[in-house]
């Protein structure tokens, strides 16, 4: 029975980007996913209608069936109108077993006949629909998830370093679509760059261009892995990381290994567990270490200070800090590998000023140095690191308000909401959860109010 007294016939998308439900959705809690939206108006009918299941299955579900079928869960993902990334379902088709969110129980789709074997009555289909379409009609039995779009691009029998060169270019547009716009404008796109990738490995090469085509793999899991924590899929992305580097470690490279180890610490600073985070530092440095790499220690360092920053470790940030400046004077960033080339100047001010504001939480001082350092590096960004400059935005605008600033800290936070819009991270609208705290402490405020009123609709 609902909760509530009336009916409602489809879900909104924003329902989808609620906590709650984000978090039982990452989980694939079906359950509680029904619960949820039984509280907001879903009668189990309705449920049953939009998932193609029956009344009965549905009751089951909400009284505690599991559902674990790969078939089921995108059944239900489509029929209710879930994005599938925030299930850690691939878009066309179950993910292959190499693949980090793959289950072993799915069977391959089957592959289509060649087009010359194809039944004279489909061809016939085909040619009405294109013309009707043509012809201005609106066709609605075109199925954009149709299993002809879904066929497998044949993979070459020999590849060759073209072949990689091909893979490392996509991947680095991957890249700087989640740089810009969030991990949830690419995520998908990954995912299918690595299905295709990993196909690659079926193919004869040579030893070098093997290895070589190793490193690729490695670095498209690590990527997938990036994108899964930025849209809060947490688990999906440990799996890619720990995919990425055992293939970084069979290429043997340890600047790789280091940035994947970096990455995964960012797991654990993301979710308030600085201790582990700084544990996950510490062997990505024994790897830079190896390699006698200075940007990679670099980074580790500066997030190994945010981390100390975090535990209330004044001497340990600041030696940490300076370590960072001291190793990026030295680095070379025009030869970086692409995983490390995002780190600059910029980068080393927006986390010296994090450090400043997490050690400002137990002395104040501190939080006036982090208005300079993230100032400093909100102006420092170039225009394609946008989610960068939507998280300094947001930290100093934290930063303005906890110092007693208010209307400087209301202004910057109008930019910051204004930078969060134009992307799709979960891990920015985290962010906005400190920037609300902070502005709730002025209740005396009509601006800051608003502000609230503005950033909890966005936090759900």
């Amino acid at each position: 029975m609902n909760a509530i007294g009336f009916q409602r016939e489809h879900v909104e998308p924003a329902e989808w980007d609620r906590p709650e439900m984000r978090a039982a959705l990452a989980a694939r809690d079906i359950t509680k996913v029904y619960r949820l939206l039984q509280r907001i108006g879903f009668s189990q009918q309705r449920i049953a209608a939009l998932t193609g299941q029956s009344q009965p299955e549905v009751s089951a579900i909400i009284h505690g069936r599991k559902v674990m079928a790969y078939d089921v869960l995108a059944r239900i993902a489509d029929g209710l109108g879930v994005p599938r990334g925030y299930m850690g379902l691939a878009y066309a088709q179950p993910e292959p077993t190499s693949t980090p969110e793959s289950t072993r129980a799915d069977a391959p789709t089957p592959k289509e006949p060649p087009d010359d074997t194809e039944p004279p009555i489909r061809r016939r289909a085909f040619l009405g629909q294109a013309a009707a379409i043509t012809l201005g009609a609106a066709v609605l039995a075109v199925d954009p998830t149709d299993r002809a779009m879904a066929a497998e691009t044949p993979v070459p029998a020999r590849i060759g370093a073209a072949d990689v060169d091909r893979v490392t270019h996509a991947t680095a547009s991957l890249r700087s679509l989640d740089y810009r716009y969030g991990g949830g404008s690419c995520r998908s796109a990954v995912l299918a760059q690595l299905r295709w990738t990993q196909r690659l490995t079926e193919a004869d090469c040579s030893e070098e261009v093997g290895r070589r085509l190793r490193l690729a793999l490695a670095d498209l899991h690590n990527l997938a892995g990036w994108t899964s924590l930025d849209v809060g899929l947490d688990e999906p992305a440990r799996q890619s990381f720990l995919h990425a580097l055992q293939l970084a470690r069979l290429a043997d490279d340890p600047d790789l290994v280091a940035n994947i180890l970096y990455r995964t610490g960012r797991i654990s600073l993301h979710r308030g567990d600085a201790t582990e985070a700084l544990r996950l530092f510490r062997l990505g440095q024994l790897a830079a270490e190896d390699a006698d790499s200075t940007l990679p220690l670099t980074v580790l360092a500066a997030n190994m200070a945010w981390a100390h920053g975090h535990l209330g470790d004044v001497e340990a940030a600041e030696r940490m800090l300076d370590l960072a400046e001291e190793r990026l004077a030295q680095a070379n960033l025009a030869a970086a590998p692409p995983w490390f080339r995002f780190f600059d100047e910029s980068d080393l001010e927006a986390l010296r000023g994090v450090t400043y504001l997490a050690l400002g939480e137990s002395d104040p001082r501190y939080t006036e140095r982090a208005i300079g350092r993230l100032t400093a590096a909100s102006e420092q960004r170039l225009p394609e690191m946008a989610r960068s400059r939507a998280f300094d935005l947001t930290s100093l605008a934290t930063a303005y308000l906890r110092h007693g600033e208010v209307d400087h800290g209301i202004a910057v936070a109008e930019r910051a909401v204004a930078e969060v819009s134009t992307l799709t991270s979960a891990r920015v609208i985290d962010k906005l959860r400190p920037l609300a705290a902070e502005a709730a402490k002025r209740p005396e405020h009509a601006d800051a109010r608003d502000l609230v009123d503005q950033l909890t609709g966005m936090i759900g």
